[in-house]
């Protein structure tokens, strides 16, 4: 029987035929890490350090779009922006073996960060030194943030891929259509939020920190999209706790790039159309055996009616007062 699956068909030989196929002659040491958009491993490498090994997922870029990440991560290097680029293989960053497009990094150790006021006033010069280069120069491939790739077309699939319970399928539709209106409003009355190329997915997973600098890794869902993107996933607490942890992001940033204030009425939107995306980003892997498995509390009643209670939270905080700088 065919495998159901195309990463059924990266085993470990695999990874290690490709990783030698590059060039580099490996020690057979090979250690699965945690990813499931795509494959990444630690590869032992004779005579030198380990390398990491990213295998992207079949169908999902396109190579002008994977090349347009790498090219973007080695223009920030350039700069002594801390990111960890793709060696370049040969002419190319990228290299494809029995089917599956790789690159190879060097591996670069480092915790997760604890973000204290300090340490946000350093994340902000980073994150603003980053859309200082992001700001000049537009994307030709790579994804925009839009409303109708991460709420609009999340909602549809769900529903017509038939995931919802049957018992909950006409509240999410109604809420969703109400979400999505509200969402729609929000970025319609903010005054032109710029697009620049941005992070993406800047969340403390993303971010080691290492010798009091934090460094960004997975720059995978590079986007063109408005700067509060890259910041507003660092906020946590009540009101009063983000408001402090804004104020000391924001000084950190305008050191490097102008923060447009008017974003901030971007966020519980922006917040809004990740969660709906995160369902629809399960449901659409389902097919691949690692999410079952890593994700077993999915798919079901108590999930859904979860899911549902937190967008009718998120249709109330819409409507609340934004974050302000003082």
């Amino acid at each position: 029987m065919p495998n159901a699956h195309p990463f059924a068909e990266l085993t470990p030989d695999v990874v290690i035929d490709a990783v030698e196929s590059a060039g580099i002659e490996c020690d057979a040491r090979i250690l699965a890490l945690n990813s499931y958009e795509n494959r990444v491993y630690q590869v032992g490498v004779e005579d030198g350090e380990p390398l990491i090994a990213k295998f992207y997922r079949p169908d999902r870029w396109s190579v002008d779009q994977i090349l347009e990440e790498h090219t973007f991560t080695w223009e920030l290097a350039d700069l002594d922006i801390p990111v960890v680029p793709p060696l370049k293989l040969g002419e190319s960053t990228l290299d494809e073996f029995a089917g599956f497009h790789f690159a190879l990094f060097p591996r670069k150790g480092g915790r997760s960060p604890d973000l204290n006021l300090d340490n946000l006033l350093i994340m902000g010069r980073f994150i603003g030194r980053l859309h200082a280069a992001g700001a000049t120069k537009s994307f030709q491939y790579r994804r925009e943030l839009s409303i109708g790739y991460f709420a609009e077309e999340s909602a549809s699939f769900l529903l017509e891929a038939d995931f919802l319970p049957a018992d909950l399928r006409e509240a999410y539709q109604s809420l969703a259509e109400h979400l999505i209106n509200r969402i729609h409003g929000i970025f319609a009355s903010t005054s032109s939020p710029a697009q620049i190329r941005i992070h993406g997915d800047c969340h403390m997973g993303n971010v080691l920190w290492r010798d009091d600098t934090p460094h960004f890794v997975d720059f995978d869902d590079t986007m063109q999209g408005p700067a509060i993107q890259d910041l507003w996933m660092l906020f946590s607490g009540d009101r009063q706790t983000q408001l402090a942890q804004l104020s000391e992001l924001v000084d950190g940033y305008n050191e490097f790039h102008d923060f447009n204030p008017a974003e901030l009425l971007l966020v519980e939107a922006l917040r809004t159309m990740r969660l709906m995306y995160y369902s629809a980003w399960l449901a659409r892997r389902w097919d691949d055996p690692a999410f079952p498995q890593s994700f077993p509390w999915f798919n079901t009643e108590i999930y859904w009616a979860g899911h549902i209670l937190e967008l009718r939270e998120q249709l109330s905080a819409m409507d609340d007062p934004p974050l302000v700088l003082y």
